[in-house]
């Protein structure tokens, strides 16, 4: 039959046949599906062909939702990409790697006395300049970045010591996370540093990283950076530095030590001036810190720093191992959460367990965790390692945790700062832990998603902690500041649980009576603050020191990165006790707070608590507010903004009378160039020359018989011409240049 039929009438025949086998087929998998098969989610992947729809149950009834997207879970298959920096940087290409170690013995304290010299600067004017660098800012704001830095090549600095004098040290700090910027020597052996601040901003010296070559062994060295804008800090409480040996490192396996001695922290004569949101400027002064120091090797590569680094290639590459680990890959997802200003990308973390059904994976709680907002602060990096080691493990803890919670994790909130070795600030010039109500997504992008990220998480489920990993330079231990939910008299004492039980786990490190839970009007917008005005209860910043500890069997000591990354192992330990389904463990704490609160109450204030046992005061009364730095510091709008609205300011034009206008009419007239204006008025008088010929044209025609034709408007054409920016002549026929040559 279809051989009778033409070929169009075959196609629609076939397409007809196909159609109804197409509608059989849907009609059997349909039965399939609901009538004949069990309800087995493979089954109904294989019959739906699409891998976007998975089926749910719930008892007998299938639940269809859609499966999550591929960049939310994918393992990334390429490396992680360079870091950028911003395009006035000068970087140098050499990769720097430290090894972890931990010494076999706590480091002690440095003891005082006495008589540590306090040497007042000298300056360049009677020093020997050894080093000073570009400082990086040749606009005062961020512009834009590139992968690696500035083009072309590295310029000299005078850190050539080693053609200059054979016994002068050379320093460098053009790489990941350093800000040395000057040194000077002023002695035999004695240099003053001077560090660079924070990128775009006057003010943030306290983090220092740099290296050194060309020492010689058992010699004593004066290192004293003149330019430290904090009052006090834990180097009057018996901090050392820093030292990195790399020859050491291969020779030992030995890798950061503290060193130094003499060991000094003052103010000295040198005054700095700070500009506040570009507007106002104040005088600030400046303190130092000295020590002196041996190097252990002649002619060895040896770095000195604040605290231990931790870079933003260190965590690219602890990420990439996290990924590559096909275990790990099973329960942990990674993706970008946001790209900063730069362009660098910030990680975000989820790790939670894939099993269980939806109606489980949904009635999971969250928690989240996120760290170094603040880049020189590398302690919290090593806090959040430790979290990250514990909650990835294969401890039966862990799998409770992972199988119990939800952890949404962001360990480098700031990597553009921690590039560029900033103490405090981003490269808009701001500190981010007072930006995270900002409106700007643009010029804050990190704490912008971040505060976005766990609005969308508060709408899925309850988020039962939030926590900030910081630190802190002039207390020692580790402490939290929380926020007092003093609205709910139910809820009173509640948020102080947690961090009770932190110290009872880490009695040798965390120290409750450091924490502190009164909100500053001045820290609204912080981390804590805003994500507690968002519904968190339980949300905290913990501080851990840069220093040590002062309690147990630890008190004197130093922090090692093996003691910052158990407070992430305490972390996760605290968690399990608090979310415990038998209530007794807060039952007590809740308890003890009570008990601590009325002797408290009796000490400071001399009243006593009501017979009911309830508080006669409020708990703010007599707590101090948290003693970080001051929030104004850093608080406004971006600083690339702020240029922009001046140079608008400065383009603006003003309304001028008149007089003005006429004076400068005549000013340009006398002013104006003879051959421009002979230009001018020949082309005025051609145009002149052509309006006449073609009015007397046009009066020769009128004469004639037929219809008569208008003049042609030549004041328009006159009136268009004259006041032309541009003027052009206007061509002519060849029976008018003779008129035009004699006009002209």
């Amino acid at each position: 039959e279809c051989a009778k039929l033409s070929s169009r009438q075959r196609v629609a025949t076939v397409c007809y046949f196909i159609f109804l086998m197409s509608s059989l087929l849907f009609y059997n998998v349909e039965n399939m599906m609901f009538s004949v098969y069990p309800p087995v989610t493979l089954h109904l992947g294989q019959a739906l062909r699409t891998r976007q729809l998975v089926i749910d149950f719930d008892g007998e009834r299938p639940i269809p939702r859609l499966r999550e997207p591929l960049d939310l879970f994918a393992i990334p298959s390429t490396p992680f990409q360079g870091v950028r920096w911003p395009i006035e940087y000068e970087v140098f290409k050499e990769a720097i790697h430290h090894i972890e170690w931990d010494p076999p013995d706590p480091e002690p304290f440095y003891q005082p006395t006495g008589h540590e010299r306090a040497p007042m600067p000298i300056g360049e004017e009677k020093g020997n300049v050894v080093y000073c660098i570009d400082p990086g800012t040749k606009t005062s704001y961020f512009t834009y970045s590139r992968v690696g830095g500035s083009r072309g090549p590295i310029k000299s600095s005078t850190s050539c010591a080693m053609h200059q004098d054979k016994s002068t040290l050379a320093f460098e700090s053009r790489f990941e996370s350093g800000n040395l910027q000057k040194a000077v020597q002023v002695g035999v052996h004695d240099y003053e540093l001077t560090l660079r601040t924070d990128m775009y901003t006057t003010k943030h010296t306290q983090w220092f990283y740099f290296r050194v070559r060309n020492m010689k062994a058992g010699v004593t060295y004066r290192f004293t950076i003149v330019n430290l804008m904090k009052a006090s800090s834990l180097y009057c409480l018996g901090m050392r530095p820093l030292l990195y040996s790399e020859r050491a490192a291969w020779e030992k396996g030995e890798g950061w030590r503290r060193t130094g001695s003499n060991i000094r922290y003052y103010r000295n004569q040198h005054h700095q001036a700070e500009q506040d949101n570009n507007t106002t400027t104040n005088t600030k002064s400046l303190h130092s810190l000295t020590w002196t120091g041996q190097f252990p090797y002649d002619f060895d590569t040896c770095y000195l720093a604040h605290c231990y680094p931790y870079t933003y290639s260190h965590l690219q590459r602890y990420l990439s191992r996290l990924t590559s680990n096909s275990a790990t890959g099973a329960y942990c997802k990674l993706r970008v959460l946001c790209r900063s200003l730069a362009g660098n990308a910030v990680h975000v973390l989820t790790v939670t367990s894939p099993g269980g059904g939806w109606m489980d994976r949904s009635a999971k709680r969250a928690v989240v965790v996120t760290a170094r907002v603040h880049p020189g602060e590398t302690n919290s990096s090593w806090m959040m390692q430790g979290f990250l080691d514990f909650l990835l493990g294969e401890s039966d803890d862990a799998r409770l945790l992972r199988e119990t919670f939800v952890f949404k994790v962001v360990p480098m909130l700031n990597p553009d700062g921690v590039v560029v070795g900033n103490y405090r600030c981003s490269l808009a010039g701001r500190d981010l832990n007072r930006n995270y109500n900002t409106l700007l997504r643009d010029s804050f992008p990190c704490v912008w998603h971040t505060r976005n990220m766990v609005k969308r998480l508060m709408a899925e489920r309850d988020v039962v902690l939030y926590c900030d990993f910081h630190g802190h330079s002039r207390k020692n231990n580790v402490f939290m500041y929380g926020c007092t939910n003093s609205d709910d008299a139910t809820q009173r004492l509640h948020e102080r649980v947690f961090p009770l039980m932190m110290s009872k786990n880490a009695n040798d490190k965390f120290s409750f009576r450091s924490c502190k839970f009164r909100v500053h009007q001045s820290k609204e917008g912080t981390g804590r603050v805003v994500m507690w005005r968002l519904g968190i209860r339980n949300s905290y910043t913990m501080e851990s020191t840069f220093g040590g500890s002062t309690l147990g069997n630890r008190k004197g000591t130093h922090f090692t990165t093996r003691d910052l990354k158990s407070l992430g192992y305490y972390l996760c330990d605290t968690l399990l006790d608090y979310c415990d389904p038998d209530p007794t463990k807060t039952s007590h704490c809740l308890a003890e707070l009570r008990a601590m609160l009325r002797q408290e109450l009796r000490e400071r204030l001399g009243r006593e608590v009501d017979s009911d046992g309830s508080l006669s005061v409020s708990i703010s009364d007599i707590e101090s507010s948290t003693s970080g730095s001051n929030s104004t510091e850093s608080d406004g709008l971006p600083v690339h903004l702020l240029n922009r609205i001046d140079e608008v300011q400065v383009k603006k034009k003003h309304l001028r009378s008149g007089k003005e206008r006429n004076r400068l009419r005549q000013e340009r007239v006398r002013n104006v160039d003879p051959k421009v204006l002979h230009r001018n008025i020949k082309n005025i008088f051609c145009i002149v020359i052509k309006v006449l010929l073609q009015f007397k044209f046009s009066q020769g025609i009128s004469q004639q018989p037929g219809p008569r034709t208008p003049p042609p408007p030549f004041q328009p054409l006159l009136s268009r011409s004259m006041h032309s920016e541009h003027p052009h002549p206007i061509k002519l026929d060849k029976r008018h240049e003779r008129a035009v040559i004699v006009l002209s």
